[in-house]
């Protein structure tokens, strides 16, 4: 029989959801409302109101070759990311699931990164990655000059790559743990008694079974990558060299506060938003498909 809490008092129930209300609205609805009504509009030089101007602040970004360039360069940071991310998390989770030793320790271990905070991480990241001291800098010795972060943009996108996945890792982990976990282990048994290695158990029998979770974890790592990157980005290389990892979400804080292009940046921030419900959806639309929750 199912239960259901059923309050006498019907004040108590809006007491008791009013300070996660309040918060939703003055820190998504409001800010939200206020970047419609400023992607729409003109901020006079000095002040004294705004002036309409429809859709004049999209139509100059979407003439601009450089907001392309963040466009198609968020899309490979979050594709690259996510996908590292994914992989890294799942090869970890399946050596746990294995139960080896030190499996405890293991499950622990791995979900710490996900507990620092991502300006944290890309300091630390930034010193490990420096040409001139950090560990892999150290390549410099043995081939002069093959890693430079500060004057190559591919050295610099793949350094916050590898830190914005090594940040997601702890969190796929668990998910990925987890769903091996419910998988029956009759089923991975019959496989063996087949024949199947490891990695073909992988493919034909768990990665199916696992789809579900797989596919929640790409949707969050993918809305992560493409709105959680101005951390790492500002402390690791602030959108340089020239502006080579600049992304969508960076450049609307370089236009807006530093530009001072109000305007631009709502309407960036706009179009951010509205490329992320469409991913989400897409990913709901045809991707889903693949799934079987059965």
């Amino acid at each position: 029989m199912e239960r259901r809490a059923v309050y006498r008092n019907k004040v108590l129930p809006w007491l008791l959801i009013g300070p996660q209300l309040l918060l939703v609205l003055v820190f998504f609805y409001w800010p939200t409302s206020q970047a419609l009504y400023w992607a729409f509009t003109l901020e006079q030089p000095w002040g004294g109101g705004n002036l309409w101007a429809g859709l004049d602040n999209f139509l100059y970004i979407f003439r601009d070759d450089r907001y392309w360039g963040t466009v198609l360069r968020s899309a490979f940071y979050a594709l690259a990311a996510t996908g590292l991310s994914m992989l890294v998390a799942l090869t970890l989770a399946s050596f746990v699931d294995r139960a080896l030793k030190g499996t405890k320790l293991f499950q622990s271990v791995f979900i710490w990164p996900y507990a620092i905070a991502a300006p944290a991480a890309g300091v630390a990241f930034r010193f490990i990655f420096s040409p001139e001291a950090g560990l892999v800098g150290a390549v410099n010795d043995i081939w002069p000059g093959i890693w430079d972060p500060a004057t190559n943009g591919m050295h610099a996108l793949a350094m916050v790559i590898v830190c914005h996945a090594w940040l997601g890792i702890g969190y796929n982990f668990v998910f990925f743990l987890a769903a091996l976990q419910m998988i029956p282990r009759s089923i991975n048994e019959a496989g063996a008694m087949d024949g199947a290695r490891p990695f073909r158990r992988m493919l034909d029998l768990q990665l199916p079974l696992i789809a579900p979770t797989a596919f929640f974890l790409l949707i969050m790592n993918i809305i992560s990558s493409f709105t959680d990157s101005f951390g790492l980005i500002d402390t690791m290389t602030e959108g340089g060299p020239i502006g080579q990892t600049e992304v969508m979400v960076y450049k609307i804080y370089v236009d807006g506060f530093k530009g001072l292009d109000y305007s631009g940046a709502a309407a960036q921030s706009i179009v951010l938003m509205l490329l992320v419900i469409g991913l989400t959806f897409v990913q709901f639309k045809w991707v889903e498909r693949r799934v079987h929750y059965n």
